[in-house]
């Protein structure tokens, strides 16, 4: 219990040093200005707060004739009505430098959440492909999410109360000792002891509650986001009630886990009351006996009151500030861990920008495994010549796919080497590497933007021209002229207001706007129908023109002209040529093309069988309305 104790405390401890550089940063002059001077304006308004309790005082013992001492002010001030009114003057002085001072810090607050969650959204994008396919992209918003709100919530109360709290304790156990004595600062001393200690400790326990709790939103949440992303496939397979079914056990959790939340608050809430107020009844009945035995006057028993209900509001901030530090970190510690989690890939110190040359690519001798118990490519070598095209086919599982992410530098290979004219592209700058690739995937996935924004993504500074003449060069022009909104028409979420070919013909597009020297083409025809597997081969030869380019084909109908195809097997290459010099050999690759011939010839008799029965149904209709 202890060393989690001592872990948490670490933990605490090194998020706040870590917050600290955000809410006093360095190179922002301004903002640490706006700090000094809501500091400043901090203590001026506790001073003033502490201020005001005397007048009421004062004004009680004017009313009372209680109090032989006349009060140090000026005489037109003596007047109990104008003492009242002082009083309340007071009160919305440090209402209004309380306002001030928010609105002071409220810049440095945002700034510190902006640039956390900038700094988050930047390391997501630098992690690997292995983690984002690992991880769950609605778990992923919902932390960022919680996060940035944790980060708000203690930046503003480490800042803005907890200081004054102190601050303000402090001046109300110096009133105390000097006017009426030590033991009433021990009873206060003693009571806020309690209160701060059970608010720590029963916060402590509501930190798993809520814990519990933020994991069960977490869950649900993401099952939320999955099922819709995945609508068409729930109602392929009507498993509406299944879906709405797991939601709700999730949301079953989180009720249980909130219910136990806000009951546990209560608790909280009705401990400190109790506390509080037995401690300020001790006091009030000390200061009662004195008022009886005149030795205080009536004002002082109105002042020791107006000193505690003061007190009690910055009290009751600790427990609230207490809790949401803790429930702040908490919805941070995984946001963190984000932040920890290392890059798999990166650019070495020495690093430089990819110098392109002809555009040649080479692996060499390349072994990779996603997992060593089960070998990928085990010592693949070939070259792709510039300008020249190279697919590479095989069964499933053989690696082809595995190929385009190692060019892309997604994974690092575990032995042997990719090169680019000769440079290792572990040398180079990611950056740089990237820049100078191109990729026309299987299955698209677009912005949920406008159609000129999915292609602009190609080349961002584009003009509006460049995006129409590769939206033409890509066969989708005449498509979105038809549309409404033309270029401004939203895609929709992952584009699925868009066909499959449509969404094809946008990736093509976006492709020859970027204008790479080297190209993949990673099963970018396999999803698609026939014709469309053709239309889309024609803008696809278009944009492969002079470029070197590596085509992962499954429909090997779409490679018969590739200047060389390689056959993958068990990660390993079984065999190579041109496709009349693998037909010619009979082996893998041959098989391969029968079988999918085959398949082909077979789906053309279906077709001509399904016309020529429509055709008959067309005679007979016509031929029953003749007669």
């Amino acid at each position: 219990m202890a060393d989690k104790t001592v872990s948490a405390e670490s933990g605490t401890l090194t998020t706040l040093r870590n917050l600290w550089p955000y809410m006093w940063p360095a190179d922002r002059a301004d903002l640490r200005a706006r700090v000094t001077w809501a500091t400043l304006l901090l203590v001026v308004a506790k001073l003033t707060l502490v201020a005001g309790p005397y007048f009421f005082k004062w004004a009680t013992d004017a009313l009372a004739h209680g109090s032989k001492t006349p009060p140090p002010l000026p005489a037109f001030m003596l007047a109990p009505v104008m003492l009242v009114v002082a009083y309340n003057v007071l009160r919305l002085v440090q209402l209004g430098f309380n306002q001030l001072r928010d609105a002071l810090f409220a810049r440095v607050g945002q700034y510190a959440v902006r640039q956390l969650a900038f700094r988050t959204f930047v390391h997501m994008h630098q992690l690997s492909l292995r983690f984002h396919l690992e991880r769950r992209t609605g778990g992923l918003s919902r932390i960022i999410e919680r996060g940035t709100k944790g980060i708000e919530t203690i930046v503003r109360f480490v800042m803005l109360n907890t200081a004054p709290t102190i601050l303000e304790f402090a001046l109300t156990a110096g009133i105390f000792a000097y006017t009426y004595g030590w033991k009433y600062v021990a009873v206060v001393a003693v009571t806020v002891w309690i209160y701060v200690w059970f608010t720590v400790k029963a916060s402590d326990w509501r930190i798993s509650i809520r814990r519990d709790m933020n994991d069960s939103d977490t869950d649900a949440n993401t099952k939320a986001i999955d099922s819709l992303l995945n609508f068409e496939t729930v109602k392929y397979f009507t498993n509406e009630r299944m879906e709405a079914e797991r939601f709700d056990r999730s949301m079953a959790r989180y009720e249980i886990a909130a219910t136990k939340t806000w009951t546990s608050l209560g608790w909280l809430n009705f401990g400190q009351g109790f506390i509080f107020g037995l401690g300020t009844v001790i006091v009030m009945c000390m200061s009662a006996l004195e008022v009886q035995a005149g030795t205080q006057s009536v004002g002082d028993f109105v002042f020791i009151n107006a000193m505690l209900m003061q007190l009690s509001v910055p009290l009751n901030f600790i427990g609230f500030i207490y809790r949401e530090i803790r429930q702040g970190l908490t919805d941070i510690e995984h946001m963190f861990d984000l932040l920890d989690v290392p890059q798999e890939i990166v650019d070495k110190p020495d690093a430089r920008p990819l110098k392109v040359g002809p555009g040649k690519v080479e692996f060499r001798d390349v072994h990779f495994s996603y997992d060593p118990n089960r070998k990928i490519l085990k010592g693949v070598s070939f070259e792709v010549p510039a300008g020249k095209t190279v697919a590479i086919v095989g069964p499933s599982g053989a690696g082809k796919s595995t190929i385009s992410r190692l060019l892309f530098r997604f994974y690092d290979v575990q032995g042997g080497q990719v090169l680019i004219d000769g440079q290792d592209i572990r040398d180079v700058t990611q950056e740089s590497l990237r820049a100078v690739l191109g990729m026309v995937p299987q299955d698209t996935v677009l912005f949920n933007d406008t159609i000129a924004y999915n292609i602009r993504y190609g080349r961002v500074g584009a003009s509006e021209e460049e995006v129409r003449k590769a939206a033409e060069l890509a066969q989708i022009g005449p498509f979105i002229a038809k549309l409404p909104e033309g270029y401004r028409s939203m895609v929709g979420e992952r584009g699925l207001k868009l066909s499959g070919g449509e969404k094809q013909r946008v990736a093509i597009a976006r492709t020859i706007l970027k204008a790479p020297p080297i190209l993949m083409l990673d099963e970018a025809t396999s999803a698609l129908d026939t014709q469309t597997e053709q239309e889309i081969q024609a803008a696809l030869d278009l944009v492969s023109k002079g470029r070197t380019t590596i085509v992962i084909a499954h429909r090997l109908s779409t490679v018969i002209s590739a200047d060389e195809i390689i056959v993958l097997k068990d990660g390993q290459i079984a065999e190579r040529g041109t496709h009349a010099a693998l037909l010619a050999r009979h082996g893998l690759y041959a098989s391969m093309w029968d079988r999918q011939r085959e398949a082909t010839e077979a789906e053309e008799r279906l077709r001509i069988a399904r016309e020529s029965d429509e055709l008959g149904v067309i005679v007979r209709r016509r031929t029953s309305e003749v007669s």
